[in-house]
């Protein structure tokens, strides 16, 4: 196995995902797109494939790019849906870095004339 591969496989989000300390005085918005986003359907085993948009109004931490990268390529071999992986990664993203605010959006490429954008976000309340 080479070693990004390795990486890719052994990937632990409670070691692996590096967190940085955040310097900056001003609040201010980081923007990180991962056009390569891959996971496998949970039904048919086939990948599917989507752009992420990641934004976020940091605090104290900020994630670092490379961890990022390596977590999103986790999910090139795990079965999960488009809703349950786009929830995965907003869950662990807000829990960890603990932001002011979050925005993470999933737009899956079409397959089967299907289209879809998952959004979570820090500020959607839905009274029940």
């Amino acid at each position: 196995m080479r070693y990004g591969e390795k990486e890719i496989k052994e990937f632990d989000i409670e070691k692996d995902l590096e967190l940085w300390e955040n310097k900056a005085e001003n609040d201010y918005i980081i923007k990180i797109t991962l056009p390569e986003f891959a996971c496998l359907c949970p039904r048919s085993g086939y990948p599917d494939f989507a752009t992420l948009h990641l934004e976020y109004i940091p605090d104290k931490w900020v994630v670092e790019l490379k961890a990022i990268k390596i977590y999103i390529n986790s999910f090139m071999y795990k079965n999960i849906s488009h809703e349950a992986s786009i929830n995965e990664i907003y869950s662990v993203l807000k829990d960890k870095l603990k932001p002011k605010w979050i925005k993470l959006v999933g737009e899956f490429n079409p397959r089967g004339n299907v289209h879809t954008s998952i959004e979570c976000r820090s500020d959607l309340v839905v009274p029940r």
